[in-house]
C-alpha cells in the first residue's frame, strides 16, 4: 500500500473513531474498566465519621491533632490489544472485510482507552508473536497504531490464540486489560491458557465474523479455500442437507467457543461484519460496567 494512501486511511478511521469514543464510549469505557484499587492522595484533619483506620499516626504525632490519609481510585490503566493478523481475516462478503473492522474496533478502544489516560499497546498474532508494540499514551501513538494495522503483514496466515494469550502473561507483570480481537478460527485448544492469563489479567474477547461462516448460500457447485492452509475443495451449496450440516457446524463451534470464555470468566461478543459494531461494544460496556 502506498504512504500517501495509508496516510489517508489513517486519518479517516481517526475521524471516525475518534469521534465515536468520545461521542459514544469515553464514559461507558471509564465505567466498565476500572482502575487497579485505591493510591494515597493526601492527608486532612480527622473529621467525625472519617474510619480511623485511615489515621496517619506520624503526622498526627507531629501536628497533635488527628490527620486521615484521603485515598482515590487509582485510574490509569495499561491496555493491550491482541490482534489476530492470521489469513482468514482477509474475507468479507458483506459490508467490509473481518481485518478491518478489526481495525475499526481497535482504534475505537484505542481511543477511549487514551482519554482516560491509560496506555495501550498491541500485539500482533498469527500462529506466532508478530509483533509487540510496547504501551504508550497519546494520539501520535495511537495512529502509528492504526498504521500498522493497515500495513502489516504477517510472516505465517495459521492461527493460535494460546501464544497471544501466553506472551501476554509473560511481557506484562502488572494486572493489564487486554482485548483479544479475532475470528478465533482456531485449530488447538486454549482454554487453559485462557483461564491462567485471565486470573492475572482482565480479558475481554471480541470475536468478529462474517456471515457467510454461519450460513452457505444456495450457489450451487462452488470451490472453497481455506485461508490459513490454503486447502481447496468444492462444495455443492444447492445440497440442502450440507447447508444444514455447515450451520449445524457453525452452532457447534460458536456453542463450543462460548463454553470456553464462560468456564474462562472472560467477557466476550461476536459481531458480523454487516453489523454496527457500536451497538455491539456498548452492550459489552454496560454488561460490566
Amino acid at each position: 500500500m502506498e504512504t500517501s494512501e495509508i496516510i489517508k486511511k489513517v486519518r479517516k478511521i481517526e475521524i471516525k473513531t475518534r469521534g465515536l469514543s468520545s461521542q459514544v464510549f469515553a464514559g461507558q469505557y471509564h465505567s466498565a474498566f476500572k482502575g487497579r484499587g485505591m493510591a494515597f492522595s493526601e492527608v486532612r484533619e480527622y473529621q467525625y465519621g472519617d474510619d480511623v483506620r485511615d489515621i496517619d499516626w506520624n503526622v498526627t504525632a507531629r501536628f497533635h491533632r488527628p490527620y486521615v490519609k484521603v485515598f482515590e481510585e487509582e485510574r490509569e490503566l495499561t491496555v493491550m490489544l491482541l490482534i489476530d493478523v492470521s489469513g482468514s481475516l482477509d474475507f468479507g462478503t458483506k459490508k467490509q472485510m473481518k481485518r478491518d473492522m478489526v481495525t475499526e474496533i481497535a482504534a475505537t478502544i484505542a481511543f477511549s482507552a487514551i482519554q482516560n489516560n491509560d496506555k495501550i499497546g498491541v500485539v500482533f498474532f498469527s500462529d506466532k508473536i508478530e509483533k509487540y508494540i510496547p504501551p504508550k499514551k497519546g494520539r501520535k501513538h495511537i495512529l502509528y497504531i492504526i498504521r500498522e494495522m493497515l500495513d502489516f503483514k504477517a510472516d505465517s496466515r495459521r492461527t493460535d490464540v494460546k501464544q497471544a494469550l501466553e506472551f501476554l502473561s509473560s511481557i506484562q507483570k502488572r494486572r493489564t486489560t487486554a482485548f483479544v480481537l479475532s475470528d478465533f478460527y482456531v485449530r488447538n485448544d486454549f482454554l487453559q491458557s485462557l483461564q491462567i492469563c485471565n486470573r492475572k489479567h482482565d480479558v475481554v474477547a471480541i470475536q468478529v465474523y462474517d456471515q457467510r461462516a454461519c450460513d452457505l448460500p444456495d450457489v450451487g457447485l462452488m470451490k472453497v479455500v481455506d485461508a490459513e492452509t490454503g486447502h481447496e475443495q468444492y462444495v455443492d451449496t444447492s445440497s440442502k442437507r450440507v447447508r444444514e450440516a455447515y450451520r449445524k457446524y457453525w452452532s457447534q463451534r460458536q456453542a463450543q467457543l462460548l463454553d470456553c470464555f464462560t468456564r474462562s470468566n472472560v467477557d466476550s461478543v461476536s459481531i458480523a461484519t454487516n453489523e454496527d459494531f457500536v451497538k455491539s461494544l456498548l452492550g459489552l460496556f454496560k454488561m460490566r460496567a
